[in-house]
């Protein structure tokens, strides 16, 4: 897959808050090359994709926000799991000893070369070469999270903590007693944030008429448990939205709710910024207080 950029980084004219937003799985740049190996179509192929959380966020960068989006697709490359997460069996040549073969990512064909597609579908037509995934990683993968890692040093040099949400969305679950919120936050059960901080969140998004449950079925991923340290003054949490909230799942097409969740969001991110500038002027003793 040709790409000009693995990433678009929207910066504020001043970041006035020690909040960063990531969006790593809305990328929909497929390339020719890509849908020539895959047995999905153009469309099946986006199954995996959160499609336009970068521009549900989109506000953030006029609040004082850095946003990081990926650009290339979820499919080619997953940017929420470990830079080595493989499944030897999409290999044709053997793998090196320090590829992570046994996560339950690689058990269930989502590691970091994904070997299906979310609704479970296969994506090849062939096996890969270790080569194939390695160039993805090396051009894709480590430019989103270097780019990630220096935006948290740099959020954590001028204000002296950080805070990420990291964004995503979540298809409509099968059958009737599947039923989920409007959005599903997680910490990894309390150790990618500091738990005070995660109720505030949920009660920013309460007010701006979300429902909310913690952890069930998302607790996070890579970036949420690598970048999350409490006690550092990096806190991480996930955010889950629903699709059926502003798109039609099976098109890829934004319908009439979108500029609502847009707006609401872009409230979220606007009250979450003030809070983290209050919590830097109190110092971070709320943060020991919350826990």
């Amino acid at each position: 897959m040709t790409d000009s950029s693995p990433f678009t980084l929207l910066r504020p004219a001043r970041q006035s808050a020690p909040l960063v937003l990531t969006s790593p799985h809305s990328g929909r740049r497929y390339g020719e090359d890509f849908l020539a190996q895959a047995r999905l179509d153009a469309l099946a192929i986006r199954r995996s994709e959160d499609s336009f959380v970068d521009e549900l966020f989109a506000a953030a960068p006029a609040l004082g926000v850095p946003l990081l989006a990926a650009n290339f697709p979820r499919a080619w490359c997953d940017a929420n799991r470990e830079p080595w997460e493989l499944d030897p069996a999409m290999f044709a040549d053997e793998l090196p000893d320090y590829v992570n073969r046994s996560s339950p990512r690689v058990a269930a064909g989502l590691g970091t070369i994904a070997r299906i597609v979310g609704t479970g579908e296969p994506i090849y037509t062939r096996k890969l070469s270790f080569a194939e995934a390695k160039t993805r990683i090396e051009t894709c993968w480590r430019p989103f999270h270097e780019a990630l890692a220096e935006l948290i040093e740099e959020t954590l040099i001028r204000f002296g903590h950080c805070f990420v949400v990291d964004c995503h969305s979540m298809p409509t679950p099968l059958g009737r007693h599947s039923r989920r919120p409007d959005i599903v936050l997680g910490d990894g059960h309390g150790t990618s944030c500091a738990p005070g901080w995660t109720a505030h969140i949920e009660s920013l998004l309460h007010g701006q008429g979300f429902s909310v449950r913690r952890n069930d079925p998302y607790a996070g991923g890579f970036i949420t448990r690598h970048y999350g340290r409490p006690r550092e003054g990096v806190q991480v949490v996930q955010l889950e939205l629903a699709r059926s909230l502003y798109m039609h799942e099976r098109q890829f097409t934004r319908h009439a709710g979108f500029a609502g969740i847009e707006a609401r969001l872009g409230g979220f991110v606007g009250a979450m910024a003030e809070a983290v500038r209050l919590w830097g002027a109190a110092g971070p003793g709320f943060c020991a207080a919350a826990e």
